[in-house]
């Protein structure tokens, strides 16, 4: 598919600055990672409200702990624990 846009011309030396660096061979391939880069990320925003959906829905049935000073102790131990062995990390946490 062949599509025109118009570009501001601070848009288009950006995009210009990007080939000339070499990294991309040209505009097209320049625009065609912006568009991946926006929709990874759009898919990691729907995760997250996901994530925080849950995270309501579950305070909602009384399923959550109270935020106290030790709680975040408790979970901070758990993560430099963690942090420090040999368990390969949990995948809700890598980016």
């Amino acid at each position: 598919m062949t599509m025109h846009i118009n570009l501001s011309p601070e848009m288009e030396n950006f995009i210009k600055g990007k080939v000339a660096t070499g990294f991309y061979g040209n505009a097209t391939e320049v625009i065609r990672d912006a568009v991946r880069r926006m929709q990874a990320e759009e898919q990691r925003t729907r995760a997250w409200q996901a994530a925080i959906k849950q995270g309501d829905d579950e305070l909602d049935r009384g399923e959550g702990i109270a935020y106290t000073a030790k709680t975040l102790s408790d979970i901070t131990e758990a993560a430099v624990s963690s942090m420090h062995s040999s368990k390969p990390m949990d995948s809700d946490v890598l980016p």
